[in-house]
């Protein structure tokens, strides 16, 4: 067997969920060593900026020392290590599964800046901004419930599991946010991603 893969990762980041579920569904869970590995904030970590000048996770390094980052790059590249069916699939399939893999992605940089605002105190908040990310949120939900038919009745892809993993995030952060409100195929959609195994083995854990 290849010598394993070394993750840097945290179990509270929706993109490094991201891999998981991906190596879970590829079976590849086998090939990975994951690190723990703490970022945010001010202090700089020396350790994996050797391997990711940027200092963000996930961040993977290959058997022979090669980096690779980010969670989308890491993503296509473990489908690349499988001979079942591809989360990458071909043309013109692939093109919708990398428009929802956009889609999904986008969220999660929305409510992750989102959620950072949050941690500033109070009178340091900036209510535009506030209001702004949460209307892109529940614009993306509006869309999704459109297209929750579709997304039902696909060929399972990287596209849904960026959707179903950005919806999670929601609810592991914003709980107010009550995105399921008239939005009935799209939380039918999310209870069956919620249903699988993968997604069941990789829930999302604050350890701070």
């Amino acid at each position: 067997m290849p010598a394993p893969m070394t993750l840097h990762f945290s179990p509270r980041s929706p993109y490094v969920r991201k891999v998981m579920i991906v190596a879970h569904e590829t079976s590849l869970l086998g090939r990975l060593r994951t690190v723990r590995t703490v970022v945010g904030g001010t202090t700089p970590h020396p350790e994996l900026m050797r391997d990711n000048p940027l200092g963000k996770i996930p961040t993977l390094v290959m058997e022979d020392g090669t980096a690779m980052y980010d969670s989308p790059v890491i993503c296509e590249y473990l489908d690349t290590l499988h001979d079942g069916p591809k989360l990458y699939p071909p043309w013109p399939g692939r093109l919708t599964a990398l428009r929802r893999l956009a889609l999904g992605d986008g969220m999660l940089d929305v409510a992750l800046a989102w959620f950072g605002e949050r941690l500033r105190p109070p009178e340091r908040q900036s209510p535009p901004h506030i209001e702004l990310w949460r209307g892109k949120i529940l614009a993306a939900v509006d869309a999704l419930e459109a297209e929750a038919d579709a997304l039902a009745t696909s060929p399972f892809s990287i596209g849904h599991i960026a959707i179903g993993v950005a919806l999670g995030y929601l609810d592991f952060r914003f709980t107010s946010i009550a995105w399921r409100e008239r939005r009935p195929r799209l939380t039918a959609w999310q209870a069956e991603f919620d249903r699988r195994p993968s997604v069941r083995a990789n829930l999302p854990i604050d350890d701070r």
